[in-house]
């Protein structure tokens, strides 16, 4: 298999001294699910702009599908589709003017954008509302829509920044669903910049997180999960600036634990067999005067990867499969 994007101490600088992208290196394999997950402002976006010829980078070396980014980017943007955070679907337009008009964007034959658009309202599910305006369309139809505008000229490699962003979880299932398809039977390869940690989880088959402007990990979801061997037990204590090395000392005499580091709840213990653990971390601190706010325990996530890598969590508008405090609130 064939790298259809090669990066290489990728930087970029905004003019005000900001380091967006703090150089990264990575690659995507022809026909790969490729994403970039991390938190807003990790360099998700701005990366995607240098790779979509958007945006020019300050140093590095890019190639897409063997054109090279600095002197060919016209050869670049012919075989790519982008799908951007925000729609971009013409209201006035039907759902099916919409797709046509990209088509005459990108010099298309007629003959062959009609047939196209006929297959794309049915890729994406819009047959029965494709002759109506895009401006009665709700906030999931335009998403699909938006993504059959990229799709109308059968780009190779298809980039898409946060696509399922502020969609309702039926719509953004609906979406997933989608682009499983294009990358499956087309044979699209797919780079994808996402914040939820289930979207990434599902649809990359490899991915890197990012966070600050830098790389922190890479590799499949379940090879990173892997790493983090053990289950993670989040404490959060009362008075944590106070309790947290006594806490430390306490819990690290325990079995099982493999590790332990600070985080936003206060710490973050991985151990092995976690829900046994759970009650003799609970006694250790109750026998020591510490109490305790929460505590909740959860199997590796690439949440944890991403704490284990920078320390805190990524934060996204919405929680995905938050995990149920077992202790809350109670002073012990």
């Amino acid at each position: 298999m064939s790298e259809i994007i090669d990066v290489k101490n990728l930087v970029l600088i905004y003019s005000d001294g900001t380091k967006a992208v703090d150089n990264i290196s990575f690659n995507v394999q022809e026909g790969e699910f490729f994403g970039f997950l991390g938190p807003n402002g990790a360099g998700k976006s701005t990366t995607i702009k240098i790779l979509t010829t958007l945006l020019r980078k300050t140093a590095g070396t890019v190639s897409v599908a063997g054109f090279d980014l600095d002197k060919q980017a016209a050869d670049i943007r012919k075989i790519i589709g982008v799908q951007s955070q925000e729609t971009t679907v013409d209201g006035d337009l039907t759902g099916r003017e919409n797709i046509t008009l990209q088509g005459h964007f990108h010099q298309m034959d007629p003959d062959e954008i009609k047939k196209r658009v006929n297959e794309l309202v049915g890729l994406v599910g819009l047959e029965a509302a494709a002759d109506r305006r895009a401006r009665n369309y709700s906030g999931g139809m335009k998403k699909r829509l938006d993504l059959a505008t990229a799709l109308v000229h059968k780009p190779k490699l298809l980039f898409l920044d946060e696509p399922t962003t502020g969609l309702d979880p039926q719509s953004r299932s609906t979406i997933w669903s989608y682009l499983e398809k294009l990358n499956k039977e087309e044979d699209i390869t797919i780079f994808l910049t996402t914040q939820y940690l289930e979207e990434a989880d599902k649809l990359c088959k490899r991915l890197s997180i990012i966070d600050s402007g830098k790389i922190v990990a890479s590799g499949s979801p379940v090879e990173l999960k892997r790493e983090i061997g053990a289950d993670s037990i989040r404490i959060s204590l009362e008075n944590c600036q106070r309790d947290i090395n006594k806490a430390k000392e306490l819990i690290k005499s325990l079995t099982d634990v493999t590790q332990i580091i600070d985080s936003e709840e206060c710490l973050t213990v991985y151990a092995k067999n976690a829900g046994l653990l759970i009650a003799d971390i609970v006694r250790a601190l109750d026998s020591s005067d510490i109490r305790i706010a929460s505590v909740t325990f959860s199997s590796p996530s690439l949440d944890d990867v991403f704490m284990k890598h920078t320390g805190k969590r990524i934060r996204t508008e919405e929680l995905v499969k938050a995990p149920s405090p077992m202790w809350g609130g109670a002073r012990r």
